[in-house]
């Protein structure tokens, strides 16, 4: 994939600068806002199923917590690091911020490769994690969620593990959770319709229709998979998908399910060219990214588009549905280029909407149809569209800057309130 040198943190606060520059926030709430309240962090021992014993990095950041409860995913990974769950933590405030949501910005991680995990192994990290957290946790303290390489059977373990500590049920201190646990059926692909509505709301700015439109989608996990559903569902042309092995590419079209299936068959969309029988060719995730297509998605990992390559960029509107795929400095590359960007807080707010339902339907005991869901979710993402719109229209300035000083006033004012900075 591309370029991945750059420090997702450092990029996280530049964004917050620009912001911060118009509002004229003061130095001391700019410090304030630029840092995480709490930065925890631990090794986690686990007993293998060898018999040995190994310890394994682990974080939880929270960021701001003067909206509400600190809310955010936890992630595996070997390329898990401090500065990159600071920066998930900072975009989080600003994400539900955004939505109006009641919950500041937290992430959590642990340094690990789950591929080479059993089951067991799996399940006995999860609950270490709790273990070592867990007096930072609860449905008004904070929520984790599932992130990359994590699930809904992983939140069941944690949440097990929660209310075995704490000795009372609790169903509200994770999200994600299985049905059966305080759980929402449309959690799972709440991330991937949400940047589906962000695409809508695109388009139509674009003054293009679905029939029309092509699309190219980087990353073809749990997210990129259900957006490209929802996309093909509705009529859009999806000529690129990748995963983090390389891309295929057919101006005829692909079919999100052939390649589902045929990527779940074979490991990689790498040796998937006859999805749907169109015969694609494979190109690598850099050639997806330049593509001529409508409305590009990232939707893998930070730093996909940067300063190396924005200048080679032919879509007419990025819509960030990965966290942090689009570098400050390719912004303004991008922006000079006149193509408009969706921001990640924006475009992937999906997840963390959905997380809201979940855990104010665990609070009251009442649970809501999918369509509910679906409908008020959809409505969410809408809004914040027509107001990031009008905010940057404001100042003649972008939307990832118009979506951050809605963001960062919000959080600002309720600081203020308080009486802090």
């Amino acid at each position: 994939m591309a370029d991945n040198s750059s420090n997702p943190f450092e990029n996280a606060k530049k964004q917050l600068k620009a912001a911060t520059d118009l509002l004229q926030i003061g130095k001391k709430q700019l410090d304030e806002l630029s840092q995480p309240k709490r930065e925890l962090t631990d090794d986690i021992p686990v007993r293998m199923d060898d018999g040995s014993t190994q310890t394994f990095n682990s974080f939880r950041i929270q960021h701001n917590d003067a909206l509400g409860p600190f809310k955010g995913g936890i992630r595996f990974g070997p390329e898990v690091s401090m500065d990159e769950v600071k920066a998930l933590a900072m975009w989080m405030t600003w994400k539900t911020s955004l939505a109006g949501l009641p919950f500041g910005g937290a992430k959590g991680g642990i340094i690990c490769n789950p591929k080479n995990f059993s089951m067991a192994e799996l399940e006995r990290l999860s609950r270490g994690y709790v273990q070592q957290y867990v007096d930072y946790l609860g449905p008004d303290k904070d929520i984790p969620a599932p992130d990359m390489h994590t699930n809904a059977k992983v939140m069941a373990w944690m949440l097990d593990e929660y209310e075995k500590l704490t000795g009372h049920h609790a169903p509200g201190t994770f999200t994600g959770k299985p049905v059966e646990l305080g759980g929402i059926a449309s959690r799972e692909p709440a991330t991937g319709y949400g940047g589906f509505v962000a695409v809508q709301e695109t388009a139509k700015l674009l003054k293009i229709t679905p029939k029309t439109a092509t699309s190219a989608i980087q990353g073809f996990g749990n997210v990129g998979q259900y957006a490209a559903k929802f996309l093909s569902g509705a009529g859009y042309k999806i000529i690129a998908l990748s995963d983090s092995q390389g891309a295929i590419y057919s101006r005829k079209g692909i079919s999100p399910e052939d390649a589902i299936k045929c990527k779940t068959e074979k490991g990689t969309l790498a040796q998937c060219r006859a999805a749907e029988g169109a015969k694609a060719a494979i190109i690598t995730n850099e050639e997806l990214l330049e593509l001529d297509v409508d409305i590009l998605i990232p939707a893998a990992l930070e730093n996909q588009i940067t300063a190396g390559n924005a200048g080679r960029i032919n879509a007419k509107a990025v819509v960030d549905l990965a966290n942090g795929p689009t570098t400050p400095e390719a912004d303004a590359v991008l922006k000079q280029k006149k193509i408009r960007v969706v921001p990640d807080v924006l475009a992937n707010s999906g997840g963390v909407i959905a997380s809201y339902f979940e855990w104010v339907q665990n609070n009251y005991g009442y649970y809501w149809t999918d369509k509910e869901v679906f409908s008020r979710l959809s409505g969410m993402i809408s809004g914040a569209f027509a107001k990031t719109l009008q905010k940057a229209k404001e100042h003649d300035t972008d939307m990832r800057t118009g979506a951050y000083l809605l963001a960062v006033s919000r959080v600002a004012k309720a600081i203020s309130l308080r009486g802090g900075a």
